[in-house]
């Protein structure tokens, strides 16, 4: 059952049904870690149904799920084995489908990860390529001859050389995990396989798909070295990572998706584009292309009025300049929490809050993730229990992403409600404290974090200046200023980043993120709304 909370305002007329996707709340689902509806320790399609109403009540308009596919295991479930069925561990898709009709029902879309980058080494069409090089089979991945060295310096961003061998002496291309081997997209039966797979989910009612890897797909065809080592730049991969990322053909695959879609009027494809240059991952969102491409600047940003302020601007002018609305990340589950990463403890928490008003202000597409609502930091999960392929394959020296992916925290008891009573142990350990976090505790408490969120989203449906509305965006020293215009109202989203307390103009108090601000002035690490009069 939902909790409850006060009455919130009534909200703005929606966007129409079939572009319900330019301004609509997003809150990403990591399936495994959401609501086990067994007892097996493993979240399930079950436990996300029987916990919708709790999405309603927190104000979203859509879903996404992490994958759901049967899985080797090797990745968090992106290493895929069959792309038209539902891992046992979740259901199956009679599962799915119950999920998106009682979805549907209380007014959310239903977003599907695919993955179409690479499948698992236990994919049918990969065995049957180790089993016969001949096979047509072998020519839908990257194999290279025998050769004592690899075929080129290309780097996994888990670690180490991108290729493997194979038992017969081959490479094979991998850019994440071994398990993982990436798809040639030069061979027509991958197009025409994928395509099947977007069909077959739109027939069973889900209203888009996020798509992981989309700057990937196509590789240089002469298999050239890239012309610098692999290091993660502040936004995203650049020139040094040429001749892997972001080749030209990938834009044909998104127009043939787009085509497909449009089959299915109010579906969408948002792209997971972590490049560099934002110009260029705006290119994947141009009308005949994907309907959006993240923008994952304020992920990726420090806390800092001028950083965080060229990452809207340049945003918002990237994005308007081909016609698509921005889709916002503050969090996902290839980060640590944003809590942890702003400094961690009170600070952070502070932080975090401020900058979910900054969020859900802005004219786009906000994408929340679980738990986040909560201001969960990022949980130490001991070595002994880490799954992340990144903690393996760097020999311990990357951390990896379990921390952000322990189970959700429901209610205060021991095991925070996210299995029955009596259940297996979670797949991941529960931090000793989680259930100061929980969402029963959040939602009896005005001050909390959960309140703080189910509010803003009420008053960004009751105020078209809000999500929908236009935007400017000024700094002065450490104060972030977003100006959002619509309908006849204008109201600014005040971001105070510095360390002393700074001076608003007035206007009236919509919601700030901490009960210390006073008319006209903003402490340190807070947010504010002010609608002018």
């Amino acid at each position: 059952m939902a909790p409850r909370l006060a009455a919130l305002p009534a909200p703005a007329a929606p966007a129409t049904d079939t572009d319900w996707w330019r301004t609509a709340v997003v809150y990403q689902v990591y399936l495994r870690s959401f609501a086990d509806s067994n007892g097996d320790g493993i979240g399930d399609l079950a436990g996300l149904r029987s916990r919708l109403p709790y999405l309603v009540w927190l104000g979203v308009d859509a879903l996404w799920i992490n994958p759901h596919y049967p899985s080797g295991g090797a990745d968090g479930g992106y290493d895929v084995v069959d792309y038209r069925a539902v891992d046992p561990d979740y259901g199956d898709v009679a599962d799915l489908e119950a999920l998106v009709a009682d979805a549907r029902a209380l007014g959310l879309k239903v977003v599907l990860d695919v993955v179409p980058n690479h499948t698992s080494d236990q994919h049918p069409w990969f065995r049957a390529a180790l089993a016969d090089r001949g096979a047509p089979e072998a020519s839908r991945y990257h194999f290279a001859p025998a050769s004592e060295e690899p075929p080129n310096n290309w780097q996994s961003l888990f670690g180490g050389p991108a290729w493997s061998r194979t038992p017969d002496g081959r490479w094979y291309l991998h850019l994440f995990a071994p398990e993982q081997p990436d798809l040639d997209w030069r061979d027509p039966a991958v197009a025409e396989d994928f395509e099947a797979t977007l069909r077959f989910w739109l027939d069973r009612g889900v209203s888009g798909f996020r798509v992981d890897v989309a700057y990937g797909l196509f590789k240089d065809a002469g298999l050239r070295d890239n012309p610098g080592a692999y290091s993660p730049t502040l936004f995203g991969h650049g020139p040094e990572q040429a001749m892997t990322w972001n080749q030209p053909e990938v834009h044909d695959v998104w127009r043939r998706w787009r085509a497909v879609c449009d089959e299915y009027p109010g579906t969408m494809l948002v792209g997971e584009v972590c490049l560099a240059d934002l110009d260029q991952v705006a290119l994947y969102s141009r009308p005949d292309e994907m309907h959006q491409s993240f923008s994952f600047r304020l992920l990726k940003s420090g806390w800092d009025a001028g950083v965080f302020g060229e990452a809207v601007s340049t945003a918002l002018d990237a994005f308007a300049a081909v016609g698509a609305p921005v889709s916002w990340v503050l969090g996902n589950h290839d980060k640590d929490r944003q809590v942890t990463r702003f400094g961690g403890g009170a600070v952070g928490t502070a932080r975090a809050r401020a900058a979910a008003l900054l969020l859900m202000a802005l004219p786009g597409s906000p994408y929340l993730y679980a738990g986040d609502e909560l201001a969960l930091p990022q949980a130490v999960v001991p070595d002994e229990a880490k799954r992340d392929p990144i903690f393996h394959r760097s020999g311990g020296a990357r951390a990896g992403r379990d921390g952000c992916r322990v189970p959700m925290p429901w209610n205060e008891s021991e095991g925070v409600g996210f299995s029955p009573d009596g259940a297996a142990d979670p797949w991941l350990p529960v931090p000793a404290d989680w259930s100061r976090y929980a969402v029963s505790r959040q939602s009896r408490d005005g001050g909390s974090a959960l309140t703080l969120h189910r509010r803003a989203l009420a008053l960004r449906a009751a105020h078209p200046a809000l999500g929908s509305g236009t935007a400017t965006v000024r700094v002065d020293g450490d104060v972030l200023t977003v100006t959002c215009t619509g309908d006849g109202e204008t109201v600014r989203c005040v971001l105070n980043m510095g360390t002393g307390t700074a001076l608003v103009p007035g206007g009236t108090v919509l919601l700030a993120s901490s009960t210390a601000v006073r008319p006209g002035v903003l402490p340190p690490d807070t947010a504010v709304w002010l609608l002018d009069d």
